[in-house]
């Protein structure tokens, strides 16, 4: 994708070409890191105040009847394990649930493996019906919209949420946090949520029905967690999380081993993200990843340069391989994937959206969508 001349942030790495929607205040720093600033820095949670919060989550989470007091997504990524790391420090009772897309990595697995020797938590692995998913990813490569992830990360919540209704556990787990997570332009990205995107996508390029690929509604969502009453807890954004401390502590405790990239224990995603992002949308998504870095302090601009002059791809030798893999799982030749990745990219308004006015009238799901809002939302409920 063609790129004009960028201008960039004063404060972190990301630029005009990266989000054609960024504005700079008077000091040249981007919308993004303002917002971060006006949510963490300039009106941060101290120290006490974390401690507190999390005291009374956790209070709430053991107060479960039952085998499980809650559920733990685990990919085997730093997030969900150091997450679980610190699930067995508060002597939580979890279910651990895998969603097995048919992408993991052979190094995924073995980090599972040590994660739930480590930890002695049940794991639940949900694994899907390849054909049906394969034909649901593969509708997202031939529309040629950006973010391919929207089947697999739609899913595992879809997934995270039947299990809690069938097992009766009110409470999820969640590894979102700030401080790595915050900032992810919508240039970068779709939302996983908009179930009539997902569906349109799939009837205008899908050959098979989806008779076991359950998705999860906005309007499906809001009901169930009124009926069921599962709530979600973003637990890291409570604790100090740093993480090359994070990746410390799992290596040294569970003997975890590094994947080389952000969500690269998935063949797919490190495909899609080393390669499909800045070949066909022009996207290096580590910018927005050290982007959030940046504003929590973790590294400074400098550092995150020189990581970004490095190949988003591990090696030219690992993105051949993985270019034929991806290709062959998805009965494809070398050729049809090149000229999917090739064509020009198609935006999400051009198939159904969801109706975002009706989706607003759901404010409790509005905030449960928004970790900002989110972290106020518990905020205040704690402290009636």
């Amino acid at each position: 994708m063609k790129k004009t001349e960028a201008i960039q942030c004063s404060k972190c790495v990301l630029d005009t070409n990266d989000d054609p929607n960024l504005v700079f205040n008077l000091n040249g720093v981007c919308n993004h890191c303002q917002a971060y600033e006006n949510a963490y820095v300039l009106n941060p949670l101290s120290d006490s105040q974390k401690q507190k919060y999390l005291a009374e989550m956790l209070e709430i989470i053991k107060s479960a009847k039952g085998k499980y007091q809650a559920i733990l997504g685990l990919s085997g990524g730093v997030d969900s394990s150091y997450l679980a790391y610190l699930a067995k420090e508060w002597d939580l009772r979890v279910l651990l649930v895998h969603f097995d897309n048919g992408w993991n990595s052979e190094l995924a697995v073995d980090n599972i493996n040590r994660i739930v020797d480590y930890t002695g938590f049940d794991l639940h692995t949900h694994v899907v019906d390849w054909e049906e998913f394969k034909d649901l990813q593969l509708s997202y490569i031939k529309s040629s919209v950006i973010d391919w992830e929207v089947p697999t990360d739609h899913l595992i919540k879809a997934t995270l949420f039947n299990v809690a209704k069938k097992k009766g556990i009110k409470s999820i787990l969640s590894g979102t946090n700030h401080q790595t997570e915050f900032i992810l332009p919508h240039s970068m990205r779709y939302s996983k949520a908009d179930t009539d995107n997902i569906i349109d996508i799939h009837q205008k390029f899908g050959t098979i029905p989806l008779k076991t690929t359950k998705l999860l509604s906005p309007l499906k969502e809001y009901l169930e967690t009124k009926k069921y009453k599962i709530q979600t807890y973003p637990l890291l954004d409570f604790v100090y999380y740093n993480k090359d401390h994070a990746k410390e502590t799992i290596i040294e405790k569970m003997g975890w081993r590094d994947y080389g990239g952000k969500h690269y224990e998935s063949i797919f995603t490190r495909f899609y993200q080393g390669y499909v992002l800045p070949t066909k949308f022009g996207v290096d998504k580590r910018k927005a990843h050290l982007a959030s870095l940046i504003n929590s302090g973790q590294i400074s601009k400098e550092e995150a340069i020189k990581e970004l002059d490095m190949p988003s791809y591990p090696s030219k030798e690992m993105l051949e391989n993985d270019f034929d893999f991806v290709a062959k799982k998805f009965d494809l030749n070398s050729e049809e994937l090149n000229n999917y990745i090739k064509e020009k990219p198609i935006p999400h308004s051009h198939y159904k959206q969801y109706n975002t006015k009706t989706l607003k009238r759901f404010k409790k799901l509005e905030v449960y969508m928004n970790p900002n809002l989110y972290i106020n939302y518990l905020k205040k409920k704690l402290e009636k």
